[in-house]
């Protein structure tokens, strides 16, 4: 039986080959982009790993597994996860110490497995294991938030409210880039 995956050339041919030539080539192109970094950001990470997701062929899909899981632990390690939360969270910046526990929870999580993507693991893990409400108040107690003094337990108990309010809406946000969540099983 002929057809464009297996490469053959029946009554359409040429057309269905060039279409698979196209559409390898493009998916080349992607591992590549992830191979070689070219792509960090959440959003550009997304578009293709909903690519990878879509593919009809098994080839293509199995080529893209090592690099997207590469590229998403590139995302996190490089800071860039980092960075890109604190864009989100502007007036409060996200704890650099709230995100660490997160990756140093997913990686010592057997269950973390189940996905091959390490930013939405860090996103969930903030959100179910109650990251940002710890944080949230060990941040607002900080004497440096308080230029050197210690803060009124009312001034404390504000902060840390904003920091939560703020720092809840930035991994919310990021988790809605996962319609549904990206796991093997």
């Amino acid at each position: 039986m002929s057809s464009s995956r297996s490469g053959g050339h029946g009554g359409h041919g040429n057309r269905s080959s060039r279409g698979s030539k196209g559409r390898q080539s493009s998916v080349q192109q992607l591992i590549e982009s992830l191979r070689t970094h070219r792509v960090n950001t959440l959003t550009e990470l997304c578009r293709i790993e909903r690519v990878a997701a879509s593919c009809d062929n098994e080839e293509d899909a199995q080529a893209f597994q090592a690099p997207m899981t590469s590229a998403w632990d590139y995302y996190v390690n490089s800071n860039q996860f980092l960075t890109e939360l604190r864009g989100l969270t502007r007036n409060y910046p996200i704890s650099g110490e709230l995100v660490d526990q997160a990756h140093n929870l997913v990686r010592n999580d057997p269950n973390s497995n189940r996905s091959w993507n390490l930013a939405w693991l860090c996103l969930v893990k903030i959100r179910d294991a109650g990251l940002v409400p710890t944080y949230a108040q060990t941040d607002a107690w900080r004497k440096e938030m308080w230029g050197g003094r210690d803060p009124t337990p009312e001034e404390a108990d504000q902060l840390s409210q904003c920091f939560e309010y703020e720092w809840t809406q930035a991994v919310e946000n990021m988790l809605r880039h996962w319609p549904v969540s990206p796991t093997w099983y």
